[in-house]
């Protein structure tokens, strides 16, 4: 990890175990329904005011929470087109992936690259300090996936030009 992120990675791990302090807590409006308050926002008393960590301006995490479920929403470092273009098909094949991750959303919040749902069942069947590791993993992960993807790009790019160059001399 990058020691000028660490100051950023710290907050958003505390915030995420706070926000994971999450129960069962059956729907209000429906007998015997269970659906995450922090998607359906019907009782607003049962929401926590969200927390935003910025890094930068291209750089943040919104981390919203109620009482049986808690969303983590993520926007990845995108200092260019190419990165914005990688980061786009990179999130792409994640979602559509869903499933095998348990708690990535499918489409992420307004403004975000991709989100996180927690709901109390994760917490009952997996261990929390877990679930923030993997959270935590992710985003350390990512800027490595991108930045070395970029190189990728760029190395080829400067091949084939050079390939298509030659012709020329």
């Amino acid at each position: 990890m990058a020691t000028s992120h660490k100051p950023y990675y710290d907050q958003v791990r505390r915030a995420l175990h706070v926000a994971l302090c999450i129960q069962n807590f059956p729907c209000q409006n429906v007998e015997r329904h269970n659906k995450p308050e922090i998607e359906f926002q019907d009782s607003p008393e049962l929401i926590l005011p969200p927390v935003v960590i910025t890094r930068n301006h291209n750089e943040r995490c919104l981390v919203e929470s109620s009482i049986n479920s808690a969303r983590v929403s993520i926007k990845v470092k995108q200092a260019d087109e190419l990165e914005e273009i990688l980061c786009k098909q990179f999130m792409r094949f994640l979602t559509q992936r869903a499933e095998a991750f348990k708690v990535l959303r499918r489409v992420p919040c307004d403004g975000y690259d991709i989100s996180f749902l927690v709901t109390h069942d994760h917490v009952e069947e997996m261990v929390v300090d877990k679930v923030v590791d993997f959270i935590m993993q992710w985003m350390e992960d990512v800027d490595k996936e991108i930045s070395e993807q970029k190189l990728s790009v760029s190395s080829r790019g400067r091949v084939v030009a050079a390939d298509f160059l030659k012709q020329f001399v």
